[in-house]
């Protein structure tokens, strides 16, 4: 009997890690860490699209969305042709986490969709303030893109730095919720 009970228990924290429980944690952790105090463009959001393009089956693109519609809804909102921009970069983030590392999540892949998903984000996000902010001149947009370096180097830590925590603990919680079904599944333990 306590074998079976730690089976389905092990088999219950596999789906879970695997499933849409872990979705929803991550969800919630990180409009819990955008709400906290953090330096501009040091947050998990752009970890969170590579992440859900990597492992999520379907709508892999909402999570990243709802981590941030509910953020900015808490904080709140700002020029909307802007949000628009900047949602469209992580949404960009996500389809290069999909492209990028679905079933193929190595270091160095990570590393790089870590690059390409912040560049994209500052492009993306940067051309909607110079839309709405700049002078929509040539010199505008370059002062814009001038302007914004900064944040780059930002974003890329951020991203790098949170997708080591996702995907790394990801795999440690998958590795750890098989060994504990396996060892729970092992008559005489």
């Amino acid at each position: 009997m306590a074998v079976t009970t730690g089976k389905r228990s092990g088999y219950r924290l596999l789906s879970f890690v695997e499933g849409n429980g872990l979705v929803l944690l991550l969800v919630v952790a990180v409009v819990l860490a955008r709400l906290l105090p953090h330096p501009a463009n040091i947050a998990p959001v752009g970890a969170l699209a590579l992440f859900s393009g990597a492992y999520l089956r379907r709508r892999f693109y909402l999570v990243p969305m709802a981590a941030l519609l509910a953020s900015d809804w808490m904080l709140g909102f700002y020029h909307a042709g802007v949000m628009v921009a900047v949602y469209a970069g992580f949404l960009v983030s996500t389809f290069i986490g999909r492209g990028l590392l679905q079933g193929r999540d190595r270091g160095a892949r990570i590393f790089g969709a870590v690059g390409a998903g912040a560049l994209a984000f500052w492009l993306i996000s940067n051309f909607g303030v110079w839309l709405f902010h700049h002078p929509k001149t040539l010199p505008g947009l370059a002062q814009c893109y001038v302007d914004a370096v900064p944040f780059l180097g930002r974003s890329l830590l951020g991203d790098a730095m949170y997708a080591a925590l996702l995907f790394g603990g990801y795999k440690l919680a998958r590795h750890a919720a098989a060994s504990w079904t396996r060892a729970t599944a092992t008559p005489g333990r």
